[in-house]
């Protein structure tokens, strides 16, 4: 089949466009989909350049495409090294189940399925991610647990599916963890991106009032997905102003987020794209009472949710470009210059 091979921690030529690796087959308790359009994500890039190493200190952007040379490959992945390369990428993946593993019903085969990136285990914080601890959606077919190939049914097309599971499951995971209700006030970072993109539109289902960041050209854009106000990236905040934060970026910019919630607020975080250092004044968080939420598993309820607001027309998909996956480095250029809204997708071959 066609995939790109992931040979190891560094630049765009770690990434290899072949087209003679073996079709994988579904284990116990597994099914094997044809994968019909896959996204591209920020953890793409960042298993890729080493930037989840402890040894990494600056943003996500700092290392462009050609990786951080300080990274350590024995915490390179989301949980640690990752087990062996090479390795096939790819969080997000929309396609039709073609077949099953002992155990699974056959009546499965030819589902159309949308596919939950993250594999949870037999403890509340034990899981393996797609793409990452195993090999993932930038193929022709994969494999994965039959629980977390979810039947959907919705006239969306596969590259409009692809948009959804990683970047959508991670922001209605942190409103979920932090609670969200209608009549709150939530500020958005990183309001363009796919994380945030997705964080906006959710947060708008649930009746909330939203301020969003993002850069001035995207302003339109952003609001156009539901936010009330969209402010610039550095922009200067009232304090005791939000009920909730849902953060992506963190960096220098985290102290001044945390002035800005109400006493009693929530500050849910997944990303740290501005930078996984930042200055917490302790003052702040216990006099405010304030609640921190790490959001990285996903809840048991949020994918499920997740399929049951595409299937009913409750979000909608935001596509900025599509590529052939033999382009993965040109779409992956294209994400880091982040001129974008929303999500690029790439497409296998036949």
């Amino acid at each position: 089949m066609e995939a790109i091979l992931l040979t190891g921690n560094g630049g765009f030529e770690c990434l290899s466009h072949r087209s003679d690796v073996p079709v994988p087959q579904p284990g116990v308790g597994e099914v094997l989909i044809r994968v019909g359009a896959c996204g591209v994500n920020n953890t793409d890039i960042n298993t890729r350049t080493a930037w989840y190493s402890k040894s990494v200190t600056v943003a996500t952007e700092a290392g462009g495409g050609d990786g951080f040379a300080e990274a350590k490959t024995e915490d390179s992945g989301w949980t640690g090294a990752l087990p062996q390369f090479p390795r096939i990428q790819g969080a997000d993946a929309a396609g039709r189940i073609i077949a099953v593993g002992e155990g699974v019903d056959p009546a499965r085969i030819g589902q159309r399925v949308l596919v939950e990136p993250v594999f949870r285990g037999a403890s509340r914080f034990e899981a393996v991610y797609f793409g990452s601890e195993v090999d993932g959606a930038f193929a022709q077919y994969a494999r994965m647990p039959s629980a977390h190939a979810h039947r959907i049914e919705t006239a969306l097309t596969d590259t409009e599916l692809a948009s959804f599971p990683c970047a959508y499951s991670a922001a209605e995971n942190m409103l979920t963890r932090t609670a969200l209700v209608a009549g709150e006030r939530v500020l958005i970072t990183g309001a363009s991106g796919g994380v945030g993109s997705a964080a906006v539109q959710l947060a708008k289902r649930r009746g909330a009032e939203i301020t969003a960041l993002a850069s001035v050209d995207k302003a339109e854009g952003v609001r156009a997905l539901g936010a009330s106000d969209v402010l610039p990236r550095d922009a200067r905040f009232d304090p005791e102003t939000f009920d909730v934060v849902i953060d992506v970026a963190g960096g220098a910019g985290f102290p001044a987020l945390l002035e800005a919630l109400k006493r009693g607020g929530r500050y849910g975080v997944a990303g740290a794209i501005s930078g996984p250092i930042a200055e917490l004044d302790l003052r702040t968080l216990y006099l405010k009472d304030l609640t921190l939420l790490g959001c990285t598993i996903l809840e048991p309820e949020v994918f499920p949710n997740l399929v049951s607001y595409i299937e009913r027309g409750e979000i909608r998909p935001v596509v900025a470009a599509t590529y052939p996956l033999s382009q993965i480095v040109a779409a992956q250029r294209a994400f880091l210059e982040k001129k974008h809204i929303g999500k690029i997708v790439l497409i296998p071959g036949e």
